[in-house]
């Protein structure tokens, strides 16, 4: 149930996107139930709030151009977060492109980018924690966010990583210690 209606399931989705009488309608609904899904997975990724904006939009834009051609191998969720996950670091990659004569890492970008987020809601306990997740290589940050933040399955993780799932748990338990051994330094 999601603001009053109750929505068909993803089956149903995917069958009226597919359908030119249904298609607006049925991408409305598709937009309803995975944007703010797909905004914070975004935003955990390249940080800021207007690139936030602007990746989601070209993310649903894929969505609307590709869905005739979704073959229903994955789930829908997991093929939205796949899509997500690669517009968002492929914005990531164009902006080291673009950083190469200024000689900042990622790393740095990122950091910088969260210390500059005026959205940024959170406590001082809360940037300590995105902080120390920001300073992990880039999959054991992808899978943290993921498995941490959105909840995901190691299944699902591994459909949108292409990844097996002893790989996932793996780079997690890492990035958990990681951000365990961050944590306590900064204390």
């Amino acid at each position: 149930m999601y603001a009053g209606k109750i929505f068909m399931s993803d089956d149903n989705l995917i069958g009226r996107l597919k359908d030119p009488k249904q298609k607006r309608l049925a991408f409305h609904e598709l937009v309803t139930i995975y944007r703010e899904k797909l905004y914070w997975h975004i935003r955990k990724i390249v940080i800021s709030h207007d690139d936030t904006d602007d990746i989601l939009q070209n993310v649903f834009v894929k969505v609307w151009n590709n869905i005739d051609t979704f073959r229903e191998e994955s789930s829908l969720y997991t093929w939205l977060f796949r899509i997500a996950t690669n517009e968002a670091l492929t914005f990531l990659s164009k902006q080291r492109r673009k950083r190469i004569f200024f000689v900042e890492s990622e790393e740095d970008y990122l950091l910088t980018q969260l210390e500059a987020d005026e959205y940024f809601d959170g406590d001082e306990i809360q940037k300590k924690l995105m902080c120390q997740v920001l300073k992990l290589p880039k999959k054991q940050r992808l899978v943290f966010n993921m498995k941490y933040f959105d909840g995901m399955k190691f299944t699902e993780i591994a459909e949108v990583l292409n990844l097996t799932t002893g790989a996932l748990k793996a780079s997690y338990h890492h990035a958990c210690k990681k951000i365990e051994e961050g944590l306590k330094k900064d204390v």
